[in-house]
């Protein structure tokens, strides 16, 4: 892949002066700060406008429509940074195109015990085992009436975490959850991304790796009068042939507009920090250590979707506009982040969104859909 010419500068203020001091606090107690400060920030009158004006990248090459949403550059913010809404006006100032939040639920939990939330500076990753903490979809429906935002929010949807002592949801009570969910919460959002896969709670892992189930919710939430699309979030195991059965279901529903790969509860390949530091830790590895892997990910689904009606939704080790453009020629139309604004700072997608615009002027293309897949090889 090109490189740029002129690779621009970290600057030094985040990383040497800001994140030292930060990662000595506990992450989830750093996490939950931020998300308090960027909620009273973004009730400051005509702040977030301010800081948008000053960060955002109106570049034309950037602007791309997916399941007929338009989006001003395809860099997102991923879902677990703001789990309840709270702060969706300040984030989408720091440059976005998209911010998508939740995982919600149809009822509050409280998600897994603590701790559950680890960083591994080494490989700029962290391992996560939050288990879906949120306040419900009655509460957060409550918050986001009468809002409106600066870009397109997406609202992923996940059945209610219980804790581990309670009892197993039957089939039906986890679609209902997904069902209420979405009723209440569509008409807030630009699309709902349905979380059929969450490594982290027993009920997210297999209950949808059986087809009927996945048939049976879409016919539920495609009963329901709701108009956004709907994009699903798979286990990125997921093999070839059972992404076939998932694609068969979903040629039947009109309202599925694309896919999304979760984390991985089990892969923890490329990592540099000894196993001594991590292998205690449950949960989740994400970014820089899943950036190959997730590409290769996204680049087989490409091949075996229907390129003309399914978009992808892309995250995994985005740091540089050089991983955005990876992805994006791998399959992905839209990327997203979240480890890369802990280690880079608020202003890693200002930079990102720079690069990857003259990443694709070097190349030729004058918007990013046409990027798509350029890289995926068809030969058998």
């Amino acid at each position: 892949m090109p490189k740029l010419e002129n690779p621009s500068v970290e600057p030094p203020v985040y990383q040497r002066l800001i994140r030292p001091l930060l990662f000595r606090c506990d992450p989830e107690w750093t996490h939950d700060r931020s998300i308090a400060v960027a909620e009273l920030f973004g009730r400051v009158p005509g702040a977030t406008t301010v800081l948008r004006r000053l960060v955002r990248s109106q570049q034309p090459c950037l602007r791309t429509t997916v399941a007929g949403i338009e989006f001003e550059n395809p860099v997102g913010l991923a879902a677990g940074y703001d789990k309840s809404g709270r702060a969706i006006s300040a984030l989408s100032g720091l440059g976005f195109g998209h911010i998508e939040i939740g995982s919600i639920s149809a009822s509050p939990s409280a998600g897994n015990p603590r701790p559950r939330l680890w960083r591994l500076p080494r490989d700029e990753a962290l391992c996560v085992h939050y288990g879906l903490p949120n306040q419900g979809a009655q509460r957060i429906a409550v918050r986001l009436q009468g809002q409106s935002f600066a870009v397109p929010v997406g609202i992923n949807l996940v059945n209610t975490n219980f804790g581990p002592d309670a009892v197993p949801s039957s089939a039906d009570q986890i679609i209902d959850d997904y069902v209420r969910s979405a009723s209440l919460l569509s008409p807030f959002a630009a699309y709902l991304m349905l979380n059929l896969s969450c490594p982290n709670t027993a009920d997210g892992r297999d209950f949808f790796g059986d087809t009927d189930s996945l048939n049976r919710l879409l016919e539920r939430i495609s009963a329901l009068p709701i108009a956004v699309p709907l994009f699903l979030k798979i286990a990125p195991e997921t093999n070839d042939a059972s992404i076939d059965r998932i694609l068969a279901i979903c040629d039947s529903f009109d309202r599925v507009g694309g896919f999304m790969f979760n984390l991985s509860p089990v892969r923890r390949d490329g990592l540099s920090t000894p196993p001594a530091e991590w292998q205690d830790y449950p949960g989740a590895i994400s970014g820089v250590p899943t950036r190959h892997w997730m590409d290769q990910r996204i680049a087989n689904l490409y091949r075996q979707m229907d390129k003309t009606r399914y978009r992808i939704i892309a995250a995994g080790g985005v740091c540089s506009g050089a991983d955005a453009y990876q992805k994006i020629r791998s399959g992905a139309s839209l990327v997203q982040l979240f480890t890369a604004l802990i280690y880079r700072g608020p202003r890693v997608v200002q930079r990102i969104n720079r690069e990857l615009a003259a990443l694709l002027a070097q190349d030729g293309y004058r918007t990013v859909s046409e990027a798509v897949g350029t890289s995926v090889s068809f030969e058998t």
